[in-house]
């Protein structure tokens, strides 16, 4: 298979994407597009063999069901049947945006979607191109991230055509994606309200309008749960490297990591750094997701760091940490997942050791 790759700023060359996407969309194919999260892989939520494709092509397990897309102005009673006012009013403040509701499902709709469950995932994404494509095509897209599953997600049409190259016919390319981490996921089938996956919405924004919100204890990986949302059973985001985060103050990661670099002195060596510590490593690839003072620009370029690691064939990857405040929450949860939960942690001679 052929895949096209459209850039949607030009004119003349996003129409044409446009009317594309719709038709393939339509006949049951599946088109790459951009949100402010990462890029989508979508499948019409009227047709079973663009469901089918979209596991088809991840290599994506079927028990882990997939995010409904919608615009403004589109009935949502279609997809969910009950709206509790508590979800309007998240809606009304926070849509379109990085922020997924789980509902209670609408009857008819596919269990390819819902992975068999009572429940259905959706959200409006605030880039453009999603609104207008779906708007034109007066359509709700069932799409999880266009990456090979467990890969990190793709925040360029670069990476979604590494991964999806003779996969999908068509990727409309919308630029880099602004947050760069997906969605956060809101339980609303539950009281009080539970966060099953922190994301590009923040817990402190989310309480602002829910006082009464929670997080899910079981935020780590854990493979005996049913996943009402993606990410919360299988490894996400992962590097083909090994990759090992360090903790606690700056000043204890950069020794820790020093530790670890020396101990796997033979192999090719990565670090995933800050500004402030990028030239204070002495391995063969060190890179720098921007200043620790601005995490939402770290944030943004965390998977796009992971692919590079890959691209420079990496052997083994350490990492520093961030604290766990605003967007620092979900950059946190998608390290720990790329990582595995492996950490370098202190001896009693306070020396480190690579360990799981």
């Amino acid at each position: 298979m052929e895949t096209r790759w459209v850039k949607m700023e030009e004119t003349e060359e996003a129409e044409e994407g446009y009317a594309e996407a719709i038709r393939l969309l339509l006949a049951g194919q599946n088109v790459a597009f951009p949100t402010e999260t990462v890029y989508g892989l979508g499948g019409y939520i009227g047709t079973e063999e663009g469901l089918r494709g979209i596991f088809q092509a991840k290599g994506r397990p079927s028990d882990n069901p997939l995010i409904v897309h919608v615009y403004p102005g589109y009935d949502i009673s279609q997809v969910a049947r009950e709206v509790p006012a508590s979800a309007e009013s998240l809606m009304a403040r926070y849509w379109p945006g990085p922020m997924t509701l789980i509902l209670k499902k609408a009857e008819g709709l596919s269990p390819l979607i819902t992975a068999g469950l009572d429940t259905v995932a959706v959200r409006m994404p605030s880039h453009p191109v999603a609104l207008e494509l779906m708007r034109r095509g007066q359509i709700a897209i069932a799409a999880p991230s266009a990456n090979l599953s467990g890969r990190p997600s793709p925040t360029t049409a670069a990476h979604v055509y590494e991964d999806m190259k003779g996969r999908i016919p068509l990727i409309l390319d919308g630029g880099p994606c602004e947050i760069g981490l997906e969605s956060t996921i809101i339980d609303m089938t539950v009281n009080p309200p539970m966060v099953l996956r922190p994301g590009g919405l923040t817990l402190e924004e989310i309480a602002e309008v829910l006082p009464d919100v929670c997080m899910d204890p079981g935020l780590t990986v854990q493979k005996d749960v049913v996943p009402k949302a993606p990410g919360m059973k299988y490894r996400h985001y992962a590097p083909k490297a090994p990759m090992w985060m360090a903790l606690g103050t700056p000043d204890a990661q950069e020794t820790q990591i020093r530790q670890g670099l020396q101990e796997a002195k033979g192999l090719r060596r990565g670090v995933l750094t800050v500004d402030e510590h990028c030239r204070d490593y002495d391995a063969e690839v060190v890179l720098s997701l921007g200043s620790r003072r601005d995490p939402e620009g770290m944030a943004a370029h965390l998977f796009d760091a992971l692919r590079r690691f890959d691209e420079e064939q990496c052997e083994i990857l350490f990492t520093e940490t961030i604290g766990s405040e605003g967007i620092g929450n979900a950059f946190m949860n998608r390290l720990r997942k790329a990582c595995g939960g492996k950490t370098l942690k202190g001896d009693n001679h306070g020396g480190t050791s690579i360990s799981d």
